[in-house]
């Protein structure tokens, strides 16, 4: 019997959001470019992080089978107002409140303005002497982007609903009736190509207009969970293909990792650097394939504890790279042992969305803003 809520997602969204929160407190001590820099290089985090490139492939299939469950349970009239009232709300407050810390930390780190946070505050909004010019969503670009992909499935519902039978459903049958390569490396070969013929010409900017590639890579993974997320047969090729999958996975992973131990060499050799660029598609794949996999064997159940963090994560989400970038920059400024400096930023961070959310949750005026329905439902009580 088909499902009407696969609680195997909503656990892995948890994980990849989570996955998130930890890898941008990593940012601030790899050589990558970010807001802030600490006094301490851990280089070879680099290369473990290289390894979670399939996050926010994961977040786009989930976000896409999420908008299915949701558009097929209530009119598009009515599913619309709600969900973009949800997206936009939290998108605009964060743009203009939650966002702003992190400008002004970055800069002051930078030395291009002076202390006082109410004078850049004025700029940053407009009202000042001078005008900032940046664009101020910062890490809540994926809500932007989630917000796109939204409105385009409303206005292309009708043809959605015919390619979920006419593709969506041969194709999956197709691959139940197969070994698991088809579902290993057939859903992989869009991002393949766009790696190959988008990617040189369209820089990842996560600004959506002009984002080409990445609107590419992210909205195909967003289709494909639409179509996937009521089909049995794709569901039932997964759970087929776990064990080939968990083998791709860690072969596919180790090459991975050797690659990037060795990136000078990989990126000096054109043909070796597509070759990388193609293997961190087909692993960032296989991964996804592996936690649906192990997922719905394991988690796909409900429970107290997700029911919370079902409603937590997103304003977790919201807040964490806010509190993350400002206990990050007190270090900047004042030295401090290296373990202090991490157990703090990483406590800091967690303890401070965990309070935030207990906050929000309990004011209704607070709630929309971190994307909360007004009224906490009973099993959020």
């Amino acid at each position: 019997m088909l499902q009407t809520r696969r609680y195997d997602l909503d656990w892995l969204r948890v994980f990849a959001f989570a996955v998130l929160i930890f890898y941008h407190i990593g940012m601030f001590y790899v050589s990558w470019d970010w807001y802030l820099k600490s006094r301490y290089s851990a280089e070879f985090l680099e290369p473990l992080m290289g390894l979670t490139t399939g996050r926010l492939a994961l977040l786009f299939v989930i976000s896409g089978a999420a908008v299915r469950f949701a558009i097929d349970s209530k009119s598009p009239g009515k599913f619309l107002p709600e969900r973009v009232t949800r997206l936009v709300v939290p998108l605009a407050f964060g743009m203009a409140v939650i966002c702003a810390p992190q400008t002004y930390v970055e800069l002051r780190y930078r030395g291009e303005i002076e202390p006082g946070y109410l004078q850049f505050y004025r700029d940053y909004l407009g009202f000042g002497d001078f005008w900032l010019g940046r664009p101020p969503w910062n890490h809540l670009w994926y809500v932007a982007y989630l917000l796109a992909y939204t409105l385009l499935t409303v206005a292309c519902l009708p043809v959605l609903r015919v390619a979920t039978t006419a593709i969506g459903e041969p194709v999956f049958a197709w691959m139940a009736k197969g070994r698991a390569w088809r579902l290993l490396i057939v859903p992989a070969i869009p991002s393949v190509a766009y790696t190959l013929l988008l990617d040189p010409y369209f820089p990842t900017t996560v600004m959506l207009w002009g984002d080409w590639a990445y609107v590419a890579h992210t909205l195909t993974f967003f289709f494909l969970g639409f179509l996937a997320a009521k089909s049995e047969d794709f569901w039932r090729t997964v759970d087929c293909a776990l064990p080939t999958s968990i083998v791709v996975t860690l072969v596919l992973g180790g090459l991975l990792l050797a690659a990037l131990l060795n990136e000078f060499v990989v990126t000096a050799d054109p043909l070796l650097f597509d070759a990388f660029r193609v293997l961190k598609v087909l692993y960032a794949w296989s991964i996804i394939v592996t936690l649906f996999g192990l997922a719905g064997k394991f988690a796909n159940r409900p429970s107290r504890m997700l029911t919370y963090l079902t409603a937590a994560i997103f304003p977790y989400y919201i807040l964490h790279q806010t509190i993350t970038l400002v206990v990050s920059y007190w270090f900047t400024v004042n030295e401090t042992p290296v373990s202090v400096e991490v157990a703090a930023i990483i406590l800091a961070t967690v303890l401070g969305c965990a309070l935030g959310y207990e906050i929000i949750r309990r004011v209704t005026l607070l709630r929309p803003l971190f994307g909360l329905p007004m009224l906490a439902s009973k099993a959020e009580a």
